[in-house]
């Protein structure tokens, strides 16, 4: 089949998560035979932010990381349905421009014979929910919501004909152990700052216990503001800046524990969905330690693939054992990545939208999928 992904970027991921999942998804479909294209802005803003921030070296560094992917850019005069008449599967994604969510729409209900999927990975629906419920989504067969509190999200505001969960997951041909490697720090935190929604957690979960604890530990990520900057070099915490998502492994791979804090707006509101950064650092098989969220979906065995934290105190106290309790880190890096080779990786995730376009299409061919689920 061929596949017609209209995301926000494939070549950028400065401060765009999705790109790394997107990317996962379409190297395994090309794996199994099918034909992958993503189309972004050239204007867009994490695409205008990388070029910014790293040049366009940052593209060719992209094309040298992932020369199995193909992603071109549109502007004002692009021709969507010329596009979109070879498209088996259109896969929107939801920071698409909303005139061009709503025209890729018409083309479907003008007689387009693509499946068309609109994917939403983000908590504007309950953050902004006007933006969302402003989408012409009426020509979509489907949407896929990654977490089963953003589906039924948009099963209650009427939003879209049919809504499947679809999670992240992390792509284990490029997030995987490197054993051997050796050590430059005690803890790593890959994320980016945003627009402050987590800037009091930062502070309780991973700024504070590692001032406390006086470890060596490193930042690295984009939008920091500068008393962002100032208040982890006072911690004594190195900041790196952007990491390329390819890059991250190996990050994780010379440290010995990591920390996931989620955003406000999904411990809140969209109980049970993670950052693709927990899937990614577990396949990675670097111990975690996490903030507060409800697994509302049972993704994982908390206390087995990864510990909690309940306050400040508690991080710091998770710390400090994952680093001095003989054995535990071990532990948890193991079984943290047993979880993700079972249930968690993109293999799964194309699994899973092969069975959703069987579903919605029954004509379309199902070699594939059968061929995914023997895996």
């Amino acid at each position: 089949m061929n596949f017609l992904f209209y995301t926000h970027s494939l070549v950028s991921d400065w401060n765009h998560g999705n790109a790394h999942f997107l990317r996962g998804v379409m190297r395994d479909l090309n794996r199994r035979g099918h034909s992958t294209l993503a189309l972004e802005p050239a204007d867009g803003w994490s695409r205008t932010n990388l070029l910014a921030d790293a040049g366009s070296g940052a593209v060719l560094e992209f094309e040298a990381d992932f020369p199995d992917l193909k992603s071109e850019t549109y502007g004002p005069q692009f021709n969507h349905e010329e596009a979109l008449q070879d498209a088996d599967v259109v896969i929107v994604h939801e920071w698409t421009d909303p005139a061009l969510v709503a025209r890729i729409g018409k083309a479907r209900a003008a007689g387009g014979r693509f499946l068309l999927l609109f994917h939403d990975t983000h908590h504007r629906a309950v953050s902004a929910g006007s933006d969302i419920a402003g989408l012409d989504l009426e020509g979509y067969d489907a949407v896929l919501a990654f977490g089963e509190a953003l589906r039924e999200r948009y099963l209650r505001a009427g939003w879209g004909r049919q809504v499947f969960t679809w999670h992240e997951a992390a792509d284990d041909t490029l997030f995987r152990p490197a054993p051997g490697t050796e050590k430059e720090g005690d803890l790593i935190w890959i994320g980016n700052w945003g627009d402050g929604e987590r800037a009091a957690e930062l502070e309780e979960f991973l700024i504070a216990p590692v001032e406390r604890l006086r470890l060596q530990a490193t930042v690295r990520g984009v939008r920091y503001p500068d008393a962002a900057l100032d208040r982890l070099r006072e911690a004594g915490i190195a900041y790196g800046g952007r990491i390329a998502n390819a890059r991250a492994p190996g990050a994780f791979a010379r440290h010995r524990v990591t920390v996931h804090v989620p955003r406000r707006p999904y411990v809140q509101s969209l109980p049970g969905i993670p950052t693709i950064r927990v899937f990614e650092a577990l396949a990675c098989g670097i111990p975690l330690v996490s903030a507060p969220w409800e697994d509302a979906e049972g993704l994982f065995r908390p206390g087995t693939d990864f510990l909690f934290a309940g306050d400040g105190a508690q991080m710091q106290t998770q710390l400090r054992r994952v680093l001095h309790e003989e054995g535990l880190a071990e532990q948890l890096a193991r079984e943290g990545l047993a979880t993700i080779r079972a249930r968690h990786t993109c293999r799964h995730r194309c699994d899973e939208l092969l069975e959703i376009i069987a579903r919605l299409a029954p004509s379309a061919p199902r070699e594939s999928a059968t061929e995914g689920a023997a895996r």
